[in-house]
Parts: C-alpha cells; structure tokens; sequence
C-alpha cells in the first residue's frame, strides 16, 4: 500500500507563488512516476505534471508551461511542484498520485494512476 500526502497549498495573490510537495510513504517511491492533477469546483479533474522516477523526463499541461516546474527528490521519497506566476484560474484542489506499475514514461490520464493523495487547496485571488 502506497500513502501520499501533500502539502503547500494556501492562498495567494495572483502572480505569486506557491511550492507544493507528495510525500510518499509504503514503497519505494523512487521506482514511479508520479504526477499532479487538479479539479476546480464542478469541473473534471486534470492533468497538470508528471514526472518519471529518474526525473529525466516529465511534462506539462499547455496552461501551465514556463510557470510549473515538477521536481523530484527520490532520498527524501518526495515530489515538488513549484508553481510561479500564479492566476486566478490555477485555483482548485491540486492531488498527486502514483501508478501501481513502475512504468518508465509519463502518464497523462487520471485512469492510469492507483494511489492518490487527499489533496491540497490552492487558491489565487485576483
């Protein structure tokens, strides 16, 4: 069994910034990729960010390139979302999750990942 929990969400003014961190606990974490998702009230949840184990790889949703950066630190069993320039539509519940396979791309669709954490608020006032 696999726990993520996440943590860094708050409010913050637009253009700000916020760091969001999943900590993994249960496995080793290293072997996974992990991505960030997010869902805005009554809208659907989606990708923001992934990355794979090794970190050489990962991706973004279009919206947020050249402001998110996703990182990770296999040590300390973490993954980092650094989230610049921050606006109002960015606001939502932002979740990290894991596959139960450790498969060596990206993955892009809410369907493929196993383990989720609660989730964290994020919300950007104009």
């Amino acid at each position: 069994q696999v726990q993520l929990v996440e943590s860094g969400g708050g409010l913050v003014q637009a253009g700000g910034s916020l760091r969001l961190s999943c900590a993994a606990s249960g496995r080793t974490f290293s072997r996974y990729t992990v991505g960030w998702f997010r869902q805005a009230l009554g809208k659907e949840r989606e990708f923001v960010a992934a990355i794979t184990w090794s970190g050489e790889d990962f991706n973004y949703v279009d919206s947020v390139k050249g402001r998110f950066t996703i990182s990770r630190d296999n040590a300390k069993n973490t993954v980092y979302l650094q989230m610049n320039s921050l606006t109002p539509e960015d606001t939502a519940v932002y979740y990290c999750a894991a596959p139960l396979a450790p498969y060596g791309r990206i993955l892009y669709r809410k369907e493929e990942y196993d383990y989720w954490g609660q989730g964290t608020q994020v919300t950007v006032s104009s």
